[in-house]
């Protein structure tokens, strides 16, 4: 039976409690960057839906207007940006190669190489790229598409195909093969769900980790050494007296 007092069975106790916290950071990144990411990637959406050109534009002949291009139905901003907090004081910054809008439709609105970063409570950046998004104002959903990839200054970095967001009920879907890479290892699973804004991560489907190392880098302890041999006896005298 292991014993609090073996030294080998503490050093593995420890271990496993060293891989449990690490484990909890794991998630609690999740928590945040995934649903903070993805939420602050809307930032340039709302400022397109604010300052709105497309009602005031008679589509002719194309047409350049600073980083805006005008040709047919279709209205293109070149290279927006914005820059911001987000509601609960985090900076943030945004940008996108183009964003597009059709005045025969719009309730919606596309985006072409998405970036944003967002600064997190800790003080680490977490860094979003995404190559296209939709949004339908209208049902206030985003739809992010191909090569979504989310990275942490902390090391932490995850990739999707493909992330759903409803922001009336303010969670986070994706459907497809979610590649989580851990400090110390992987984590993989088929689906993933974001509930509350980022309160609840459920991971569904085929979910594997798979960690490195159990415990911290530094070399393990060396067994406790013997104890010593019992002190030889006495003789008794040949002689007495």
């Amino acid at each position: 039976m292991n014993s609090i007092h073996n030294p080998a069975y503490v050093t593995g106790l420890e271990a496993r409690f060293a891989a449990a916290a690490r484990h909890s950071r794991m998630v609690r990144f999740l928590r945040v960057a995934v649903p903070a990411a993805v939420a602050v990637s809307l930032g340039v959406i709302f400022y397109i839906s604010v300052f709105n050109p497309f009602k005031e534009v008679i589509a002719k002949l194309p047409v350049d207007m600073d980083n805006m291009v005008v040709s047919g139905t279709k209205i293109t901003m070149e290279s927006p940006h914005t820059a911001g907090f987000s509601a609960d004081g985090r900076p943030y910054e945004m940008w996108a190669k183009a964003a597009i809008q059709d005045v025969t439709d719009p309730d919606h609105v596309e985006l072409k190489t998405i970036r944003a970063k967002v600064a997190q409570g800790d003080g680490s950046i977490v860094t979003m790229d995404g190559r296209t998004g939709f949004f339908d104002q209208k049902k206030q959903l985003l739809d992010l598409r191909k090569d979504i990839f989310l990275q942490s200054s902390t090391g932490y970095e995850a990739r999707l195909t493909q992330a759903f967001v409803d922001m009336n009920k303010n969670t986070v879907t994706s459907d497809e093969h979610v590649d989580v890479k851990l400090l110390d290892g992987t984590l993989t699973s088929d689906r993933i769900r974001i509930y509350n804004g980022g309160e609840l991560v459920r991971f569904e489907g085929t979910v594997v980790m798979h960690l490195n190392h159990l415990g911290d880098n530094s070399p393990p302890a060396e067994p406790a050494p013997p104890p010593p041999p019992p002190a030889p006896k006495g003789r008794k005298s040949a002689n007495p007296k």
